[in-house]
């Protein structure tokens, strides 16, 4: 592994630690780091099947799917994490309001 990636994968590293220290479990923050990695991966599909292949996790794919879709933690605290961090990077002077972004209720 060159120099250059090796030192990506280390600044992940500590992205993740960062992102999923709040999780209460050990086993939650490693699904955590995987997921991102998985999310950040060339690939068209990002469902957990093809994620897993990738990752070289296949065998693993179902405790990935749990992680994913039955484990207890707050995807809104993740969100509040990541835009904490990401205010001090980028320092904004706006805040744009828009809610598409979010899944609707009802019919229409």
């Amino acid at each position: 592994m060159s120099e250059e990636l090796a030192a990506v994968r280390c600044d992940l590293e500590d992205f993740a630690a960062e992102m999923f220290e709040p999780f209460a479990r050990a086993d939650q923050r490693r699904w955590g780091e995987v997921y991102l990695r998985g999310l950040l991966l060339d690939g068209r599909r990002k469902s957990v099947e093809p994620m897993a292949a990738r990752l070289g996790e296949d065998g693993k794919r179902q405790a990935l799917a749990h992680f994913i879709t039955s484990s207890p933690w707050d995807a809104a605290h993740v969100r509040a994490r990541l835009a904490w961090r990401m205010r001090q990077v980028i320092k904004p002077t706006a805040l744009i309001i828009d809610d598409s972004g979010f899944l609707k209720d009802g019919g229409s």
